[in-house]
């Protein structure tokens, strides 16, 4: 039976740990690292967790070798030695790492998209569509796959192939299609939750040859009900 986590955003689900690798899931609201808040997260959540399980004494050791914003849920992974942090650092940056999200879009899309552009971002800004000879553009680019198109919304599966910064969300606000309860890049209002997720990570493991895929799919209430059949069918599949 996997370990549960509770925090005051949701359960922390443990998908999967050896000496080198912690798979979780990120609740909805839960800072990925701990911020200017000074509300409670993610990385030093599972170091206590790590740090109570196997009695280590002090803070345990956990590196953060990837991000997810902070209204964002979903499938993380971190490591427990230097050396799988770095191995794992590199995959990323490498974009070898194969990341997959799902979204829900203002709008119908009935065919696969293939997005590319260039963003900008200052710091603390929002980021946007740039000039690829743009002061500090940055190439971004990405598939969005529909899985499903309903009462005016789209549910989609989105792979990344570059890593930006809010890029999911520009993207899609970028081609009329903005992701559902965002109210930076969207028509989002206070108190609708981003209608994103990161579904499912692909990872080399780090000291054995072993491909890894972990899974996660949202909790079934506020824009996700709508797609509950369509996300049951990838719980299913997930078996």
């Amino acid at each position: 039976m996997p370990d549960v986590i509770e925090t005051r955003y949701g359960s922390i689900n443990v998908l999967y740990e050896d000496n080198q690798l912690l798979i979780a899931v990120k609740p909805c609201n839960l800072p990925s690292q701990s911020d200017i808040s000074g509300d409670e997260d993610m990385l030093s959540l599972l170091k206590r967790y790590i740090a109570q399980k196997y009695h280590k004494p002090g803070e345990a050791y956990l590196g953060l070798v990837h991000r997810l914003d902070r209204p964002v849920g979903g499938t993380m992974v971190f490591a427990r030695t230097s050396k799988a942090a770095a191995r794992l650092s590199e995959q990323f940056a490498g974009h070898l790492a194969r990341k997959r999200y799902l979204a829900i879009l203002e709008g119908e899309m009935d065919a696969p998209r293939h997005l590319e552009c260039y963003l900008t971002q200052r710091q603390g800004q929002s980021a946007h569509v740039a000039a690829k000879d743009a002061p500090g553009a940055k190439y971004a680019a990405l598939t969005s796959t529909p899985l499903c198109v309903r009462d005016g919304l789209t549910l989609s599966l989105v792979e990344l192939e570059t890593g930006r910064k809010h890029q999911i969300r520009v993207q899609h606000a970028s081609i009329g299609l903005p992701l559902w309860g965002d109210n930076r890049y969207g028509h989002g209002r206070p108190g609708q939750q981003i209608a994103l997720w990161s579904h499912s990570l692909t990872i080399n493991h780090p000291t054995r040859p072993e491909v890894l895929t972990f899974k996660s799919l949202p909790p079934l209430r506020g824009a996700w009900e709508r797609f509950s059949d369509e996300l049951k069918s990838l719980e299913d599949a997930k078996k």
